[in-house]
C-alpha cells in the first residue's frame, strides 16, 4: 500500500498546481493519466497479492466420498483471503507418454488450474495401502512432458480420512515421496491421519467439535506454509 499512497500523493500534487500554462496543462493531463494508470495497477496487484487461490485435489471419485466431504468442511476453517476450488481429475485419460506432445484438453485445463494457484491441497483416500489410481494419474499428467512439471514449487498440504484406524497414513506417505521428487514443498507437521467416525462431522456437514480444534490448527499451519512459500 505504500507505493499506492505515494502515487496518490504525487497525483494530488499535480491537481493542486495553480494556473498552469497551456503547455503545462497538457503535461499535467499526461502525468495525471500516467499516475492514475499506475495507481490502478498497484491497487490490482495488491489485491491479487492479498488473496490466495488454492487448488484442491480429492483422491476419490466416489459420490459420497469422505475425503470430498472433509475437503468441503476443512476449507471453511481457512481465513477469508484464501479461496479454494476443486480441480477435476475424473475426466483425465489414462496417462500415455505418447500423448505428451499433444496433451488432452482436460490435461491442459488441470495444468492451467495448478499454474493459476498459489497453493495446493491434497485430500486423499487410501486404496490397497497406497495412492488411488485416479490421483496418481493426475500427478503423472501434470508433471509431463519432461521439463514442464506444473507441480514444482507449489506449497502443498496433505491429509486424508478413511474408516480404518490408520487414516490414509500409507497413502499419504507414498504421496509425499512422489511430491518430494516433483520438487513440491510439502507441509510436514502436523500430520493428519483422520478416521471417519461419529462426530467427525456435525449435522450441517461441518467439522464436529471433537475434531475442530486439531483441524483448525492444521489449517492455520497450512495457511502460514502457503504464505511463506508464495511470498
Amino acid at each position: 500500500m505504500a507505493l499506492t499512497r505515494r502515487a496518490e500523493a504525487e497525483l494530488a500534487g499535480l491537481v493542486a498546481e495553480p494556473d498552469p500554462t497551456p503547455v503545462r496543462h497538457l503535461q499535467l493531463l499526461g502525468a495525471f493519466a500516467y499516475y492514475r494508470q499506475q495507481i490502478n495497477f498497484l491497487v490490482n496487484r495488491e489485491i491479487a497479492m492479498s488473496s490466495y487461490q488454492i487448488a484442491v485435489l480429492v483422491g476419490s471419485l466416489r459420490r459420497e466420498s469422505f475425503n470430498r466431504k472433509l475437503a468441503g468442511a476443512l476449507v471453511k476453517l481457512a481465513p477469508p483471503d484464501f479461496s479454494f476450488h476443486e480441480a477435476s481429475i475424473g475426466d483425465l485419460p489414462l496417462y500415455n507418454q505418447d500423448d505428451d506432445a499433444d496433451q488432452a484438453p482436460a490435461v491442459k485445463r488441470l495444468k492451467e488450474e495448478i499454474a493459476g494457484s498459489q497453493g495446493l491441497l491434497f485430500v486423499t483416500a487410501e486404496y490397497n495401502r497406497s495412492i488411488p489410481g485416479v490421483l496418481k494419474n493426475a500427478i503423472d499428467h501434470a508433471s509431463r512432458p519432461y521439463g514442464q512439471n506444473a507441480w514444482a514449487g507449489r506449497p502443498v498440504g496433505v491429509l486424508g480420512v478413511s474408516v480404518g484406524a490408520i487414516g490414509t497414513a500409507m497413502s499419504q506417505q507414498h504421496l509425499r515421496n512422489v511430491l518430494a521428487y516433483l520438487d513440491v514443498p510439502t507441509l510436514g507437521q502436523p500430520e493428519a491421519f483422520i478416521q471417519a467416525k461419529e462426530g467427525l462431522f456435525d449435522e450441517a456437514g461441518d467439522i464436529g467439535m471433537a475434531s475442530k480444534g486439531f483441524l483448525q490448527s492444521w489449517i492455520d499451519r497450512y495457511v502460514a506454509w502457503v504464505k511463506h512459500h508464495a511470498a
